[in-house]
C-alpha cells in the first residue's frame, strides 16, 4: 500500500495506550512532552517539523522532548481541546477554531492572535481546484463547479476548515469581481448542490476523490496537490481560479494546559521556531506558503502568483463568518437544505 493511501486511511500512526486518541509520538523518553492538536492535512509537515525542533531544542537547552500529534477535522479537534484534550499547542487553519478555546473553554486569552507575527499564522496556503487528467469538464474557475453535470468533492464546512475555505473562496470570488451577496449565495448554492458526499475533513475528501474515484473536481489546499499528484503519477492537474482565498494557518499555546503542566517555555518556543529560517524551510518542503519574503521569492515558481483575498477583507473576520454562515441554521444550513429539497 502506498504512503498517501496509508495516510488517508489511517487517522494517525500510533494510538497511545489508554488515551483513545490518535497520536503520533516522536520520542519514547523525554524530559518534557508536548501535544500538538492540529487539523488533518498537517501530519507530514509536523512530523518533519517536530524532528527539526526537537533537535534544535536539544542543542539549545540539553532537554529531550517528546512531541505528540493529534489530527482530524479542524472543528472536531478544537472542540476536543475545549472538552479536555490536554493540548499544549493548537495549530489550525482558521482563527475561529482557536477562538472557541477563549470563548467556550476560557483556555487562552481573547487576544491570542496578537502574540506572534502575521496574526499568529506562520504559514499559509490557497484554495485551488484539482481536476482529473486532461480536465475533461474544462473547469477553469469557481463558476464552472456550479454547472449542471459537474460533480465536486468538498469536505463538510461544518467540521472542516478545508470545506469552509472552499465555501468562502467561491463566495468571495463573486464579491471580488463586483457581484452582490445574493449572487454569491446563488453560486455557492449551485456548487454545493453538486457535492455528492460531505466528508469530515480534507484528507477524507481526498480519499473520496482519488481512491473512490468520485467527482470531477476536488476543492482543496494548494499544499495538498503535490501529495495527490505524486501518489497518482500525474493523473490529476491543478486549476488556479481567477481569484481565491488565502488560507492562513494560526497557532496558539493553550495557556491553562501549559501552566498546569509546566511546559510554557517549551510550547512557546515550539511555535516561535515555526517562524525561523529552518521552520519556514520545512513549510516550503511541504508546499505551505512561507511568511519569509526571501523564501517566498526564492520559490515563486512553486507558489504561483494568484490574486487572493482574506476572510477579514471580504467577510469582516471569522467571528462574522461563523455567526452568519456556519452557525446552526445559518446560510450554509439554509443552502444545503434548499439543495436537498429539490
Amino acid at each position: 500500500m502506498s504512503s498517501l493511501r496509508r495516510l488517508v486511511l489511517k487517522a494517525t500512526a500510533l494510538v497511545l495506550t489508554g488515551s483513545g486518541l490518535g497520536l503520533t509520538a516522536l520520542s519514547a523518553h523525554a524530559d518534557a512532552t508536548l501535544l500538538n492538536v492540529s487539523y488533518d492535512v498537517t501530519r507530514e509537515f509536523y512530523k518533519d517539523y517536530n524532528q527539526v525542533f526537537a533537535r534544535h531544542w536539544k542543542q539549545t537547552t540539553g532537554e529531550t522532548l517528546t512531541l505528540n500529534q493529534s489530527h482530524g477535522g479542524s472543528s472536531k479537534q478544537a472542540n476536543s481541546v475545549v472538552e479536555g484534550l490536554p493540548a499544549d499547542v493548537i495549530t489550525m487553519n482558521q482563527a475561529s477554531d482557536i477562538d472557541i478555546l477563549a470563548e467556550r473553554g476560557k483556555l487562552i486569552p481573547t487576544d491570542w492572535a496578537k502574540r506572534l507575527p502575521y496574526n499568529s499564522s506562520p504559514t499559509a496556503s490557497v484554495t485551488v481546484i484539482l481536476v482529473r487528467k486532461g480536465n475533461p469538464k474544462q473547469i477553469k474557475d469557481w463558476s464552472d463547479l456550479a454547472r449542471p453535470g459537474v460533480s465536486v468533492v468538498i469536505p463538510n464546512p461544518k467540521t472542516s476548515g478545508n470545506g469552509r475555505y472552499s465555501y468562502l473562496a467561491a463566495w468571495g470570488s463573486v464579491i471580488k469581481s463586483g457581484g452582490k451577496p445574493e449572487q454569491a449565495r446563488a453560486l455557492v448554492q449551485k456548487i454545493f448542490a453538486n457535492v455528492p458526499v460531505f466528508d469530515g475533513g480534507g484528507r477524507a475528501a481526498t480519499t473520496t476523490f482519488a481512491q473512490r474515484n468520485i467527482g470531477d473536481a476536488l476543492a482543496t489546499f494548494e499544499s495538498e496537490v503535490p501529495l495527490i499528484q505524486n501518489e497518482f503519477k500525474g493523473d490529476y492537474q491543478v486549476v488556479y481560479p481567477k481569484t481565491t482565498i488565502l488560507a492562513e494557518n494560526p497557532v496558539s499555546v493553550v495557556d491553562k494546559v501549559v501552566d498546569k503542566k509546566g511546559t510554557r517555555k517549551q510550547a512557546e518556543a515550539y511555535l516561535q521556531y515555526l517562524y525561523s529560517d529552518e521552520g519556514q524551510a520545512v513549510a516550503v518542503k511541504h508546499n505551505l506558503r512561507p511568511r519569509s519574503p526571501a523564501l517566498l521569492k526564492q520559490h515563486q515558481a512553486k507558489f504561483i502568483g494568484v490574486p487572493t483575498f482574506t476572510v477579514d477583507e471580504v467577510f469582516g473576520g471569522w467571528g462574522k463568518v461563523q455567526a452568519e454562515h456556519f452557525r446552526d441554521g445559518g446560510v450554509y444550513d439554509q443552502i444545503t437544505a434548499a439543495g436537498r429539497s429539490k
